[in-house]
């Protein structure tokens, strides 16, 4: 429910500012604004579609609609990173922040892509676990936006390094919290019942 409200909030808050192009917001995007406006598209996509992906129910009733939304998030996800390698590449920022967001970016295709592939070779289950971390890194800026204020009213400085080491953790924390929550409940799986399997063929994947 909180990171629901979040995301609504991180939704309202980002992309409202940007409604009009006389809005200060744009400030140095302003000759960039094409990059921007393909980073917040396909941001948007991934970020609504992705938790519809993960309802179980609604996976198991209609999966040849889940695989559509799913390629049309993955789709999001592609011009959401091309549009952020532009803006990476075209920006005045510090090394270090550059660095944290190429990172992100790195990680948001690789965990995609590594997904995709599974579900290409019928591995439902590991194509499961892979889109768990995209999302996970999808969320970045949302944990990012939470982060930020809260470091500086612990008394931390809005530096440059401050904000690097955010965007580090706004990813990396979520994985690691993702993954310990899955060996977790292996650990609790009933004695003798079977582990899941990564070889069930998904009909109509490949």
């Amino acid at each position: 429910m909180l990171l629901g409200i979040a995301s609504i909030e991180f939704l309202l808050a980002a992309y409202g500012k940007y409604r009009h192009l006389d809005s200060a917001a744009y400030g140095m995007f302003m000759t960039r604004r094409g990059w921007l406006w393909m980073h917040l598209a396909g941001g948007l996509t991934t970020v609504l579609l992705g938790p519809v992906q993960f309802l179980t129910q609604w996976r198991r009733r209609h999966p040849r609609l889940h695989r559509v939304t799913g390629r049309i998030h993955l789709s999001g996800m592609l011009v959401a990173a091309t549009g952020a390698i532009g803006l990476i590449a075209t920006s005045p920022a510090p090394f270090a922040i550059r660095l944290a967001f190429s990172a992100t970016a790195l990680a948001w295709l690789t965990t995609g892509l590594t997904g995709l592939i599974a579900i290409r070779h019928g591995l439902v289950d590991r194509h499961r676990r892979w889109m768990v971390r995209n999302y996970a890194v999808t969320l970045a800026p949302i944990v990012f936006r939470l982060s930020l204020p809260v470091a500086i009213a612990g008394g931390l400085m809005p530096s440059p390094g401050l904000i690097a080491t955010l965007l580090w953790c706004s990813w990396t924390v979520p994985l690691l919290l993702c993954e310990t929550a899955r060996r977790l409940a292996g650990l609790w799986r009933p004695a003798g019942a079977p582990p899941p399997t990564d070889a069930i063929p998904l009909p109509g994947a490949r």
